[in-house]
């Protein structure tokens, strides 16, 4: 006989509490192996293939897509045939004590004891015997013969979509008259006229919720978080990037990687808190002190198809602009295609925000919380500045810093954002600190 286990939803890690369900991979009556993905879950962190420990038949799914499982619930039941031949669907079974564990969550052998499965009315296979039925002949059509005379009456009534057979007839023996099909046009255009003029009232002032599930609901939850704990503050400055530009594109026309210009931004970033390492902090969360990092963890904001997400460059002080330009083309495309693991998401100290790739100059962000400071770059755009004394079109961008004032004042922020500034303006000085 065969087995029935119960396959329930394991911790996948960050010590979360559920997930949502994404697409299943599997059928009911699909015969699967051993640590085969069942079922796509997005959890707050990111989207994971989830695989079952067991082989068998599929006998039941538990959750549709856009539903969201508790961790300890069940996912699948897979009967399992414990002489290792075809397995098929049957009474449940007490489970029995030793469990293969899931590869890759550490899931511990279930407790002893007996444990009854559920199976799926019809999950089994079975052979159905069709009964011969004696072909009933179909009844003959009779034609109806509408009283209608006059082809324009025809012709009005298949115009307008009347059907003639329904209509009773005011003429002499029931005779259709012209006035009979007017009659039944105006009758069939009023309810449609009242439902479109209803439609049109009501549809403006329908409202649709989008529930908070997921990865958005995690970001409300962390923005609602940083917005009432942290006391932010945001300076900024303009900045004439020409110089910066012409190093990348001196660079660039070495062989090697191509060097971009978030790469070159994260390598002053680095510079910039070896200077002030006060901003490399947070604040504890009872708020008895600040806890400063001894490394450079560095977010950056990119955008994917799941929303706004900060992979995170890991020891980023010990990396070159080369190996971090390697390091960011990596987790930008890993976020692209949502892929990104829970351990590439946290662990931040220290964000960069490229928000001139949509085009605009300017904003005051939220700090992606428990995070002390966030440097923010605008559009790099040809506008004219005065360089040397000289009216000239340069290329532009303006830079803020947003801070928690818990952890430095605004001397110390103004002198993090002006030196910056001076790196991006005048990328010679990055040579002190290497």
């Amino acid at each position: 006989m065969p087995v029935v286990r119960e396959f329930t939803l394991p911790d996948l890690g960050e010590g979360l509490t559920g997930a949502e369900v994404v697409r299943w991979m599997v059928e009911v009556g699909e015969v699967i192996a051993v640590d085969q993905p069942v079922v796509e879950v997005e959890t707050a962190k990111a989207v994971v293939e989830v695989p079952c420990p067991y082989g068998g038949v599929v006998t039941a799914r538990y959750g549709e897509p856009g539903e969201e499982v508790p961790v300890g619930a069940p996912l699948v039941t897979v009967a399992v045939s414990p002489s290792g031949g075809s397995p098929s669907a049957g009474p449940a079974v007490p489970e029995p004590p030793n469990e293969r564990p899931l590869v890759g969550y550490g899931v511990a052998d279930g407790p002893k004891g007996a444990r009854r499965g559920r199976v799926r009315a019809g999950a089994a296979v079975s052979a159905v015997l069709a009964a011969a039925v004696p072909e009933v002949p179909a009844p003959a059509v009779v034609p109806v013969v509408v009283p209608v005379i006059s082809p324009l009456v025809r012709r009005s009534a298949r115009e307008h979509g009347i059907d003639l057979a329904g209509l009773t007839g005011s003429g002499p023996d029931g005779l259709i008259l012209r006035a009979d099909v007017e009659r039944a046009v105006a009758a069939a255009s009023r309810p449609a006229a009242a439902a479109a003029a209803v439609a049109a009232a009501v549809a403006p002032t329908s409202d649709e919720v989008v529930p908070l599930r997921g990865l958005r609901r995690t970001i409300a939850e962390k923005l609602t978080r940083s917005h009432q704990e942290i006391p932010a503050a945001t300076c900024w400055v303009d900045a004439d990037a020409t110089e910066l530009m012409a190093l990348r594109a001196q660079l660039n026309r070495s062989a090697g990687p191509k060097v971009s210009v978030l790469a070159l931004l994260a390598r002053i970033c680095t510079a910039a808190l070896e200077r002030f390492p006060e901003l490399n902090s947070s604040v504890e969360s009872d708020g008895s002190g600040i806890r400063r990092h001894g490394v450079v963890n560095l977010g950056f904001a990119a955008q994917s198809d799941r929303g706004l997400v900060v992979p995170v460059v890991r020891d980023a002080h010990l990396l070159g602009t080369e190996q971090l330009g390697t390091e960011l083309a990596r987790l930008t495309e890993t976020a692209r295609d949502g892929r990104l693991t829970p351990a590439e998401l946290t662990g931040g100290t220290f964000t960069l925000n490229n928000y001139g790739v949509f085009g605009v100059d300017g904003s005051t962000p939220i700090l992606n919380h428990p995070e002390a400071a966030m440097l923010g770059v605008g559009r790099i755009v040809a506008k004219p500045w005065v360089h040397e004394g000289q009216l000239a079109v340069r290329q532009v961008t303006q830079l803020s810093f947003t801070f928690d004032h818990r952890v430095c004042d605004g001397g110390t922020a103004g002198g993090f954002l002006r030196f910056v500034a001076d790196c991006v303006e005048q990328p010679g000085m990055l040579l002190r600190q290497l």
